[in-house]
C-alpha cells in the first residue's frame, strides 16, 4: 500500500516540513481527498491542515497578525466536517476487527455506518467546495515569511511547551482520578496540544520525545474511538438482547482497559515521561525571562517605533530604583518592578492601531492578552493600568480602569504610572539623547539628574508635565537638572 502523506514525510525527515510545505500539501490534498473521499486522503488532508492550524496556534501566541487567526478559521469548518468523516471511518474498522462478520450487531452497525459515512461525505464535498484555495494560497506567501521570525528550539517555545505540559500534566490528574469519558477526553486534547508545540517548534525534543508521544496520543485516541463507539451502539439500538449488550461492552471495556493501562505504564512514578519532558523545559529565573520576553516579542511586532519603548524602559528601571520606597497602609502590587518594565515595553502597542488616544487602545489590547505562564490575569491588567496612564489625563477616582483595587494596589500602581509618564518624557524626541538618570533625596523634594538633559528644550516642556502625576504620589516637589558626568583627569606628567 502507497505511503500516505503524513508518513512519507515522516520517513524523509518531517523537521524539514515547514509551514510553506504543510499549507502546500493542504491544496494537493483538497484535490486528491475531492476524488471519492477515502480514509487516507481523508487522514492525509486533515494532517496537512492540523499542522497548518497547529502551527497559527503556537505562533499566535506571540505574533498578534490577524491573518494567523482567519487562516486558522479558514480551515475550521473543513477540517471538523473531515474529523465527523474520519470518526465514521474510523469506527468502522473497531466494528470490523471486534465483530463477527455473521453477528447481526456487527451488520447492523456496519449498515448504520455506511450509511452515516455516505452522508457525511456530501457534507464534506461541501465543506471542501466552500473552502477558499484561492486566499489560502494569498497566505501561503505570506504567513511563512512571518513565521520564519521566529526562531524555533528558543526559550520562548520551550515556555510555550511548559505552559502546555502544565495544563497537560493537571488533565492527566483529574483523568487518573475520575476516571470518566470526558476526563480521557480532555486528557487527549491537553497532550495533543502540548505535542503540536514540541512538533512545530523545538526539533531537538521533538527527536527524542516523538515516539513516546505519538504513541500515548495513538492509546489516548484509541480509548476515545472505543468510547464513541459503544455511545454510538447504544444510541442506535444495536442491541437484539441484554447477552448481546453485554457481551460487546465487555469486549470494549477490555479494549480500552488494556490502552489506558499502557499509558498508565509510561504516565506514572518517578521515571514517567512527564518527569522527562519537565527536565528539558524552563526552571526558575529562566520561566519569568521567557515570560517577559514573550510579552517583549509581541509588543515588538505591533510597536512601530520599538528602540523608542525599550529605551524608556531602561530609563523608567533607573527611575524606579532611584526612587523611595512608597508606603501605603495595605499591600500593593506583587512584583512592580516587573510591572513597570513589562508596562514601558509595552506601553506604545496602541499606535500600530491609532496614534490619537493610543494609550486607551495600548489599555485594551494588554488586557486581551493571555498571561504567559508564570504571570495571572491580574498582573496583566497592573500592566496596562500602567501603560494606560504613561500619558494623557491623570487617573482619577472612580474611574472603570482603576475599579476594584485596594488603597495599596492603586497607590503603588500610580507610583509606577508615574515614573513610566516621567522616563517617556525624557525621550519624548524619540532620539535617546537621555541615557542615565540619577535620583537623590534633598530638603524634601526629590532631585532627578539626567544626563544630556536640557532645561530649555522641548524635552523639558514634556518632562515638566510629566513630573505632576509622580510629585502628586510622593506629595513632594521633583526637580530635575542636567547630570554632570565627571571626566578623569589626565595622570601627571602626560
Amino acid at each position: 500500500m502507497a505511503l500516505t502523506v503524513a508518513h512519507a514525510l515522516a520517513k524523509n525527515g518531517e523537521k524539514k516540513a515547514g509551514l510553506a510545505v504543510w499549507m502546500e500539501h493542504v491544496l494537493e490534498e483538497c484535490q486528491r481527498a475531492s476524488v471519492e473521499f477515502g480514509a487516507d486522503p481523508v487522514h492525509d488532508l486533515r494532517v496537512a491542515l492540523r499542522r497548518c492550524r497547529s502551527i497559527a496556534d503556537g505562533i499566535l501566541v506571540m505574533d498578534p497578525d490577524p491573518a494567523w487567526k482567519e487562516m486558522k478559521k479558514a480551515g475550521k469548518r473543513l477540517f471538523r466536517q473531515l474529523g465527523e468523516l474520519r470518526d465514521a471511518q474510523v469506527m468502522e474498522e473497531w466494528v470490523s476487527r471486534l465483530g463477527n462478520p455473521d453477528d447481526s450487531v456487527t451488520r447492523l452497525l456496519l449498515q448504520f455506518l455506511a450509511g452515516r459515512e455516505a452522508q457525511l461525505k456530501q457534507q464534506a464535498a461541501l465543506a471542501l467546495q466552500e473552502f477558499d484555495r484561492k486566499q489560502w494560497r494569498r497566505w501561503i506567501g505570506s504567513l511563512p515569511r512571518r513565521a520564519s521570525r521566529l526562531r524555533t528550539g528558543s526559550i520562548l517555545f520551550k515556555h510555550l511547551a511548559l505552559e502546555r505540559w502544565t495544563e497537560a500534566q493537571e488533565l492527566h490528574r483529574r483523568a487518573l482520578r475520575n476516571r470518566s469519558q470526558v476526563g480521557f477526553h480532555r486528557l487527549r486534547i491537553g497532550l495533543k496540544r502540548f505535542r503540536y508545540i514540541v512538533e512545530n517548534f523545538l526539533p531537538e525534543q521533538h527527536a527524542a520525545w516523538s515516539n513516546d508521544l505519538k504513541q500515548l496520543q495513538d492509546l489516548l485516541g484509541e480509548v476515545h474511538d472505543l468510547d464513541v463507539l459503544w455511545a454510538t451502539a447504544v444510541q442506535v439500538n444495536a442491541f437484539p438482547n441484554a447477552d448481546s449488550r453485554a457481551e460487546w461492552h465487555a469486549r470494549i471495556v477490555e479494549e480500552r482497559t488494556r490502552r489506558v493501562e499502557k499509558y498508565r505504564a509510561k504516565m506514572l512514578g518517578k521515571e514517567s515521561l512527564w518527569q522527562v519532558w519537565r527536565a528539558q523545559l524552563p526552571v526558575g529565573k529562566q520561566i519569568e525571562f521567557a515570560a517577559l520576553s514573550r510579552l517583549k516579542l509581541w509588543a515588538s511586532l505591533l510597536d512601530p517605533d520599538f528602540k523608542h519603548s525599550l529605551h524608556v524602559a531602561r530609563l523608567a528601571l533607573q527611575l524606579y530604583d532611584g526612587l523611595p520606597a512608597q508606603p501605603s497602609r495595605d499591600s500593593g502590587p506583587a512584583d512592580p518592578r516587573a510591572i513597570l518594565q513589562a508596562a514601558a515595553l509595552l506601553h506604545d502597542v496602541g499606535r500600530s492601531r491609532d496614534e490619537k488616544g493610543h494609550h486607551k487602545l495600548t489599555y485594551k489590547l494588554i488586557r486581551r492578552l493571555a498571561p504567559p505562564l508564570s504571570w495571572s490575569e491580574e498582573k496583566i491588567r497592573w500592566v496596562g493600568i500602567v501603560a494606560r496612564y504613561h500619558r494623557g489625563a491623570l487617573p482619577r477616582t472612580g474611574q472603570a480602569t482603576l475599579a476594584g483595587l485596594s488603597t495599596g494596589q492603586r497607590q503603588g500602581l500610580l507610583q509606577l504610572a508615574g515614573v513610566l509618564r516621567l522616563a517617556n518624557a525624557f525621550d519624548s524626541e524619540r532620539d535617546a539623547r537621555v541615557q542615565r538618570i540619577e535620583v537623590h533625596q534633598q530638603n524634601g523634594f526629590l532631585e532627578i539628574a539626567a544626563q544630556n538633559y536640557s532645561p530649555r528644550d522641548r524635552v523639558a516642556e514634556s518632562v515638566a508635565a510629566a513630573r505632576h502625576l509622580l510629585e502628586t504620589v510622593y506629595r513632594r516637589p521633583v526637580m530635575v537638572k542636567t547630570l554632570r558626568i565627571a571626566t578623569a583627569k589626565p595622570a601627571a606628567g602626560n
